[in-house]
């Protein structure tokens, strides 16, 4: 029998132990069932790990929250009701929303966007690039009050005659075509400078100065040759002696006074060719001059040069510009509300590679001599757009006529995101649904961009807010403050906006009639009697877009989507006879 120790406590209760008792996990062997329950119930939770309980408590907490998207995922599918009669989910297939082609799962459900039924397709039929049709390179949906609040406005595409305001600054010079230089013909002696000023106006036919021409042996040789031919009889040595005496500046009347009285005066009269003032003057009194001396300069006003700088990026539209003497005008600084007419008259062939510009010249009228050589001018220079934008070769015939009628397609410059490499517009497919598109423009031309692909005519781009639209689409993903849904990666005429209203719906007629005319006339008329889904009579034609097309033996039936053709197609019978009653309810 093992060794026994009795341990008195103060109150009179005696404790016997055992060694082997000392340490162990045992309960007394004197108690009872009931006892041994309770004495470990005291042991394991009330004493030993009371602790513990906290730590566990803990434990669960975090397991419930990592692992929440799983439990609700299996709440979700536990209570989820039962839709369309059907009872698996199919592991081959999955539902999609044919409004919103992003929004796909795994069982049938609703769309959390349009609260349409979500079609069911097998997997691997979706194509890429389904969600979003051919040049359309995002696509957002707002709500009518987001629209307003925005102040998101459109304008509509259309042609126009467009030209673009090309500006050149330049220096005023003088027009080479009206400058003359007047030099001596002949040997002899300034005698008297009638006009002894630079700056003198001179008309044409002035006297400038006279020369004493006794000195020039061969004016006087000239002279003796004439007066022989004309004692002879010879007429053809004596035009020969007249036409000599011209280059030499005699004058007819000299020459008719020589023959007559057989003296000629040796002081010989320069004249002003030409009307205008004398820039330079050369010679003095008493100076002796040789054949060829230099002796006036002398300018015309009247039209004046504008050798004027034209930028790299201009070039395009001085084509064909000199051929067809576009007019043009210019500003002064010392005449600012005065503009000067002209001409384009040349274009210089080379490119200043320092200042990446090339020389035009502009001929000005100046005929109250206003502008002086060497004023500053701006030269401006209206040219069609024609000038530089040339159409595809696929354009339309249309297009062709248009553009002979100097008309192009254009856009509002307020509606174009150049973002370097790529130009895009926000096009309005829907109400309230816009569509960003890649568009290729010309140069831009006052308010406007010439289209070259991109957009058609007729077509509502939007002009204000659609920097807000492309950042939303760019980086907020989801949008889901303001968008319905959200896919994807500015001086307008026509334009619209409305009013915010913070209880403001969705215009479902505007909506139906846009989604209506994206159809062919013919189609239309006949979806406008068929007025619902033959499917789904209670969405409108045209509420989800261009309503779905199909052929039921012979017959154009038309479904809200292109979910609905399988069900359409399925039962022929029935859905004739529907279109047949809502045909006859829309009498």
């Amino acid at each position: 029998m093992s060794e026994r120790n009795v341990v008195s406590r103060p109150n009179g209760l005696d404790i016997i132990q055992t060694p082997s008792d000392e340490g162990g996990l045992r309960a007394p062997p004197e108690l009872g069932t009931l006892g041994k329950a309770w004495w470990w119930f005291h042991f394991l939770i009330l004493v030993k790990l009371a602790r513990l309980r906290f730590i566990a408590v803990l434990l669960a907490i975090g397991l419930v929250v990592a692992k929440w998207d799983l439990l609700s995922a299996w709440y979700d599918k536990l209570t989820r009701p039962v839709l369309g009669g059907e009872t698996a989910v199919h592991t081959d297939s999955e539902y999609w929303c044919p409004m919103h082609p992003t929004i796909v799962r795994e069982h049938p459900d609703k769309c959390p966007l349009c609260a349409m039924p979500l079609s069911k397709r097998k997997k691997g039929d979706k194509q890429e690039g389904e969600a979003l049709p051919p040049g359309v390179v995002s696509r957002v949906q707002l709500t009518p009050y987001k629209v307003a609040v925005a102040g998101i406005a459109t304008a509509q595409v259309g042609y126009r005659a467009l030209t673009h305001n090309l500006q050149a600054v330049g220096l005023v010079e003088f027009d080479e075509t009206k400058q003359a230089h007047i030099a001596a013909r002949q040997k002899g002696r300034i005698v008297k400078l009638f006009v002894n000023t630079t700056g003198q106006m001179v008309e044409k036919g002035e006297r400038l100065a006279l020369v004493d021409v006794r000195y020039s042996s061969e004016l006087m040789v000239t002279l003796e040759d004439l007066q022989r031919a004309r004692n002879q009889g010879n007429r053809a040595y004596e035009d020969i002696a007249r036409k000599r005496l011209r280059i030499f500046d005699v004058e007819e009347t000299q020459i008719d006074d020589f023959l007559k009285t057989g003296k000629l005066s040796t002081e010989m009269t320069i004249v002003s060719p030409i009307h205008g003032h004398v820039i330079k003057k050369y010679p003095r009194e008493g100076n002796f001059v040789d054949e060829g001396t230099p002796l006036y300069d002398v300018a015309d006003l009247s039209t004046v040069w504008i050798e004027a700088q034209v930028y790299e990026n201009d070039l395009p539209f001085l084509k064909d510009a000199v051929e067809k003497r576009l007019p043009a005008v210019a500003v002064a600084e010392g005449f600012p509300n005065r503009e000067f007419k002209g001409k384009i008259v040349f274009v210089h062939p080379h490119l200043d590679a320092a200042t990446r510009t090339r020389m035009v010249r502009f001929n000005m009228d100046n005929p109250d001599h206003e502008l002086a050589p060497g004023v500053w001018a701006t030269a401006r220079l209206e040219v069609p757009i024609t000038q530089a934008v040339a159409l595809p070769p696929d354009s339309s015939a249309v297009q062709k006529e248009r553009y002979r009628a100097g008309e192009v397609l254009s856009v509002p410059e307020r509606a174009v995101i150049d973002t370097g490499n790529h130009k895009f517009v926000y096009r309005e497919a829907e109400p309230d649904v816009y569509e960003g598109l890649e568009v290729e423009l010309g140069p831009r031309c006052g308010g406007y961009y010439p289209v070259i692909r991109g957009v058609k005519e007729g077509e509502r781009v939007v002009t204000t807010g659609s920097f807000l639209i492309d950042a939303e689409t760019r980086l907020t993903a989801g949008a889901s403050s303001i968008y319905f849904g959200a896919s994807g990666g500015p001086h307008a005429d026509h334009s619209t906006t409305t009013p915010a209203r913070p209880s403001m719906a969705r215009d479902e007629d505007s909506k139906t009639r846009a989604g209506l005319a994206k159809l062919k006339p013919v189609d239309r008329l006949l979806a406008e009697k068929q007025r619902s889904c033959a499917v789904l009579p209670k969405n409108r034609l045209g509420s989800m877009g261009a309503p779905f097309v199909v052929e039921i033996k012979g017959r154009k039936v038309f479904l809200c989507c292109e979910g609905c053709k399988e069900d359409a197609l399925k039962e022929p019978e029935k859905t004739l006879a529907q279109v047949e009653k809502l045909k006859r309810e829309r009498k």
